[in-house]
């Protein structure tokens, strides 16, 4: 499981930060990509990238300001002519689906691969049993979603050594132990699938949050995340510019991450105002309250490892 920020920017492009787009890549997990926004221009910072927009599987959208949707229907067309044929789910705010649909209509465009778009409330929006999407309302000038994605705990490793220990080759019985099933060898020994497998490993957590003033509601989506990824559109000290235009500061972001117990923060939707030289100063603003605080920045990846948090 891996986060890629495709875009970091703020409110317009940038040449140092392109609009909101973040990738989280899921290629081993289920061999696919989910997308959170779209900002203008979002396919072409994918093509500076191994990302195969074939690979996108769902997108979800946490609001409707352009600079986190105008770039969704150029990519769902462009996504036809580049060998895109499952089925994609966009995810968002009531409006995106009558926003996508008078974007494909008027433009005459046609797409190959079935697409679903669900206008979402409150609650658990997807679940399967490999994860769990759940979705809260955060405080913006419209209507802003927060995203919570978990993932379900992972059967516990195969203890392949201690098999070897115990004189069983690989083989079959591998595959029954790990499964939970004892097996009975031919010398009437029975293998105890609990003491050949290791603890059950707890899924990771990333949560993904839209614009937003410091709010309840982020503080609950990002509880005991691995990942925590929360807008810092203004520097500390600008608390009352912060909330007149419904943002968040670098400090702010940090006491969310700090009150929520996330093991890690990445603060994102940067102000252009900021330039390369400043980043840092933001990112020591962060880590006086959270210290394992990061800037994110345009082509940026993190691991989120299990069992380790991210790194």
């Amino acid at each position: 499981m891996e986060v890629f920020f495709l875009g970091t920017g703020a409110g317009i492009p940038a040449k140092l930060r392109n609009v909101t787009s973040i990738a989280l890549k899921l290629l081993e997990e289920r061999k696919a990509i989910w997308l959170f926004d779209c900002g203008e221009a979002t396919q072409h910072q994918i093509l500076h990238t191994s990302i195969k927009p074939r690979r996108i599987e769902k997108v979800f959208i946490t609001h409707l300001h352009g600079d986190h949707i105008y770039g969704l229907p150029g990519l769902l067309a462009s996504r036809s002519f580049q060998g895109g044929e499952s089925k994609v789910t966009v995810y968002g705010p009531a409006g995106i689906k009558q926003f996508i649909e008078v974007s494909l209509n008027v433009s005459h465009t046609y797409l190959k691969y079935p697409l679903e778009v669900i206008e979402i409330n409150e609650g658990i929006i997807f679940e399967d049993d490999q994860f769990l999407v759940e979705a809260k309302r955060l405080e913006h000038g419209i209507l802003s979603y927060g995203y919570r994605v978990v993932e379900k705990d992972l059967p516990g490793v195969l203890l392949a050594e201690k098999l070897l220990s115990a004189g069983v080759k690989p083989g079959p019985i591998y595959k029954q132990i790990k499964n939970g099933e004892a097996v009975r060898l031919e010398d009437g020994t029975t293998l105890n699938p609990d003491e050949f497998v290791g603890p059950v490993q707890r899924g990771r957590i990333v949560t993904i949050l839209g614009d937003t003033r410091v709010c309840e509601n982020s503080i609950k989506l990002a509880k005991n995340a691995d990942l925590l990824i929360h807008e810092a559109t203004f520097s500390a000290g600008e608390e009352s510019l912060a909330r007149d235009y419904y943002h968040s500061t670098t400090q702010q972001a940090a006491e969310v991450a700090k009150k929520a117990g996330a093991k890690r923060l990445c603060l994102t939707h940067i102000s252009s105002r900021y330039d390369r030289q400043a980043w840092g100063i933001l990112t020591a603003e962060a880590r006086k309250v959270f210290p394992n605080t990061d800037v994110a920045r345009d082509f940026w990846e993190v691991a989120i490892k299990i069992g380790e948090g991210s790194s």
